[in-house]
């Protein structure tokens, strides 16, 4: 409960920043929001709604191909930053472009930073950039890196290149303020230590696209026997991967530790 209503708050700062500071401006954000923003500025089509509608469909791909944790997790998301974008009005706290531009992407970047922290993922093209880099070599960020920069061309050819670099300058500020709070490519080493480790490793395996060792081991205290797994994955996995451990053994011990540097395949072979 706790988790799911900092989400809110998160979603809540997020759509401040929109309404206050950079949609006045014709300022876009990046991910799927930005893409609304520019939908609402040229059409009579709410911003909340249009994020909304936006959204669906990736939330419906997301739960056949992120699961069911995941997916709930970003319809928390979407649906509070979807409503309060509605129902916030769209009135600048400032009538120079620069600040608002500074404050909506710093603004911004601690309430995606928190909705991060505590849901994985704040849906959108987060989404799609999950997905795709299970499959390939591309990192997330690099993957949303490299669709913000589209957003940031279409908002030079549709309104003006000074609004492109104002768009990119906050998307710029929106992500070094996340990186604050929360940072996506650090990878993490996970151990598991375990008496459901088959059942574990057969779920990790079917949805999370990363090797897994699984060795053997004993409770010091209890002498009784132990699996083992260990793991390197994303912040963006460690929710997923946690509530499946939970669902399977809720007195699981589940140690994290920062990866300072991976040498070999960081995903795994089909």
């Amino acid at each position: 409960m706790m988790k799911n209503l900092v989400v809110v708050v998160g979603s809540l700062i997020v759509a401040f920043a929109f309404n206050c500071f950079l949609v006045p401006f014709g300022i876009l954000s990046s991910g799927l929001s930005g893409i609304a923003i520019l939908i609402g500025l040229l059409t009579p089509f709410n911003i909340g709604a249009m994020n909304f509608l936006l959204n669906l469909p990736l939330l419906i791909l997301g739960y056949y191909k992120l699961g069911k944790t995941i997916t709930i997790n970003t319809l928390i998301c979407v649906a509070s930053l979807s409503l309060f974008l509605y129902l916030l009005p769209e009135v600048a706290i400032t009538d120079n472009m620069l600040l608002s531009t500074v404050f909506g992407g710093g603004i911004g970047g601690i309430g995606v930073g928190l909705i991060l922290k505590y849901s994985g993922t704040s849906g959108g093209l987060d989404i799609i950039a999950i997905m795709v880099s299970r499959v390939s070599s591309f990192s997330i960020g690099l993957l949303l890196t490299g669709m913000n920069g589209v957003i940031v061309l279409i908002s030079g050819f549709i309104f003006d290149w000074e609004i492109a670099l104002y768009t990119l300058l906050s998307i710029y500020i929106t992500g070094k303020m996340i990186d604050t709070i929360f940072t996506d490519h650090v990878k993490l080493t996970m151990q598991i230590v375990t008496t459901k480790g088959h059942a574990i490793r057969d779920e990790l395996l079917a949805s999370i696209y990363r090797g897994i060792t699984m060795s053997e081991g004993y409770g010091g205290y209890t002498q009784e026997k132990k699996d083992i797994l260990m793991m390197v994955l994303t912040r963006y996995e460690t929710l997923h991967v946690k509530s499946i451990v939970r669902k399977h053994d809720e007195n699981a011990f589940i140690n994290m530790f920062e990866t300072v540097e991976v040498d070999g395949k960081f995903h795994r072979n089909n």
